[in-house]
């Protein structure tokens, strides 16, 4: 199984130094695949709950740095070669998505095609409203931007009518460099979001879910596949379990996720990239740390 890092982009990991020394040191040590999460808009006192914990809070302070995910992979790109890289979410209806297809794009070609987008609907109706975007609206929203971005990655002049967003031949360069195409991964434990990845992804990105509810949520993106004709296998399932430890690995493998994504904050440098090379003995070389090899 693949093992990504989801580990760029807030506190110490906004800083330039430490983005090198934590992407350098995961292309180093084997990680497939570096994530990096959004928000725009963080408030003090939210009233929305935050559906990946169970108080309902986020874990990260109103006050604390968090880079714009585009921006920060595209200096992580600049830093590697080989390593793939990822949104971890971009939320999609809060942007435009002309802008949002441009950006993808380019990150695309200056990687060399290693950056897939993920995407996400957000949570946070403060942070929807300090945008001027409707939150009752942020799926359908959603799901005709991705419909849009398709066809501006795709087709020269592109064209397109829907609820939220027209445009009529023009042309949006560069396109991605997988012939017209940019692998989009949906984020979300929800019912709506595994039915989201089924019809409109190249992947699932399931955050926190605990080890022992995994199997039961990619059942769930199976059945929502096999109701809409898809074949389960055609989609990337990445994992960030709360709990995860490597003895789940052979369970999430059997499971049928592809890729686990170990979350943490890495310290300031230059101990950032001592952090990823533990990170990889415990997860990606579990042998050298005295941990059972996982089947």
């Amino acid at each position: 199984m693949r093992v990504g890092l989801h580990a760029l982009g807030i506190g110490d990991g906004a800083r330039p130094e430490v983005i090198r020394a934590v992407a350098t040191a995961a292309e180093k040590h084997g990680f497939a695949r570096l994530w990096c999460g959004e928000h725009v808009v963080l408030v003090d006192a939210p009233a929305s709950r935050y559906p990946y914990s169970a108080d309902g809070r986020i874990a990260v302070p109103a006050d604390a740095d968090w880079l714009d995910p585009l921006l920060a992979l595209t200096f992580a790109a600049a830093v590697t070669s080989r390593i793939e890289l990822a949104s971890g979410v971009l939320l999609l209806p809060e942007h435009n998505p002309v802008l949002v297809a441009k950006q993808a794009a380019t990150l695309d070609v200056l990687s060399a095609g290693r950056f897939s987008l993920g995407v996400g609907v957000g949570w946070s109706a403060e942070e929807f409203a300090a945008l001027g975007v409707p939150f009752a609206e942020r799926g359908r929203r959603t799901e005709e931007y991705l419909a849009a971005m398709r066809a501006l990655w795709a087709e020269d002049p592109a064209s397109f009518t829907g609820e939220f967003t027209r445009f009529d031949a023009i042309r949006v360069n560069p396109k991605p460099l997988r012939g017209g195409r940019l692998p989009v991964v949906v984020g979300g434990n929800s019912d709506a979001a595994l039915r989201r990845a089924a019809t409109l992804g190249d992947g699932w990105y399931g955050f926190n879910v605990a080890a022992a509810d995994v199997p039961a949520r990619v059942a769930a993106l199976a059945d929502e596949c096999a109701r809409h004709g898809r074949a389960f296998d055609e989609l990337t399932v990445a994992v960030a379990p709360s709990d995860g430890t490597p003895e789940h690995l052979p369970a999430l493998g059997a499971a049928g996720v592809t890729e686990l994504v170990v979350v943490g904050t890495p310290p300031p440098a230059p101990d950032a990239a001592t952090w990823v090379a533990e990170l990889a003995r415990t997860w990606i070389r579990p042998e050298e740390c005295g941990a059972p090899t996982p089947a």
